[in-house]
């Protein structure tokens, strides 16, 4: 299913049990949990879940962002299946590359790695050679595309390597606009340090999915989102109660008439 098909199905299981949504963008969030919306009011809340994802970040090359999640792939485990036993093709540009290619090694035994802007050492060239991965030097400067499929990948030089997908290895960034850190949540690497349930090192504030695990699938987010919200379902029950206990034990102590 196209990753938007799924948000917009999402969406309408959510409404469909009351839950109201506002398409807007959280500016900032102030103490007290009052969220400033770009549309002018304020939302105020109890707790705070986020849950915004990453940002992937890629090689700037023509053709990468177009072919994005089609023939430019990023995760073996999500799209290797669907290109086994293709010719295939690793671009070099992030720590973590060569693992990359040893992963992608294991769909198909026509792989190329493209080492790009990639600092490669003579121990990881050593490894691709072991697995028969042919290395190719020289900085790409375009991903060749026939009839919206991908054909190749062409270096600088001119030089075109016949390939049926690429993948990359992204970098990723939270996509929380800063809101995690103006919090005063801890990060590490820009995400935030989260126990079992998610909850930061802030009182209140949770955040699961990839926003907290950049590796985590789709049922690893929902799995996280679901555990997420039973902790603080049951935080604001215990609150509530022990409000209520308090009003209690403030109306108990009050002198007869």
């Amino acid at each position: 299913m196209p990753p938007a098909d799924l948000l917009a199905e999402g969406r309408k299981e959510v409404t469909g049990y009351g839950v109201e949504l506002v398409n807007d963008q959280v500016l900032g969030i102030d103490p007290g949990f009052v969220a400033r919306l770009a549309g002018g009011p304020t939302v105020t809340a109890r707790r705070i879940l986020m849950a915004t994802g990453v940002g992937d970040d890629v090689p700037d090359i023509p053709g990468v962002r177009q072919r994005w999640g089609r023939d430019l792939l990023h995760c073996p485990y999500c799209h290797g299946w669907e290109v086994r036993d293709q010719p295939l093709g690793v671009l070099g540009a992030l720590p973590g590359s060569v693992q990359h290619a040893l992963l992608v090694w294991q769909w198909s035994d026509d792989v190329v790695f493209f080492v790009h802007t990639y600092d490669l050492n003579s121990g990881e060239r050593r490894q691709l050679e072991a697995r028969g991965i042919l290395v190719v030097f020289g900085e790409v400067g375009r991903l060749v595309v026939e009839d919206d499929r991908l054909t190749g990948v062409e270096l600088t030089s001119g030089q075109v390597v016949a390939r049926a997908a690429v993948f990359v290895w992204p970098g990723n960034r939270p996509h929380d606009d800063g809101l995690l850190a103006g919090l005063g949540c801890e990060l590490k690497a820009g995400f935030p340090l989260v126990d079992s349930t998610g909850l930061t090192s802030v009182p209140g504030v949770w955040a699961a999915g990839n926003v907290a695990e950049p590796r985590a699938q789709v049922i690893t987010s929902a799995g996280a989102g679901s555990a997420a919200a039973i902790t603080i379902n049951a935080d604001l029950v215990q609150e509530d109660v022990d409000l209520a206990v308090a009003h209690l034990v403030s109306a108990d102590a009050q002198p007869m008439q």
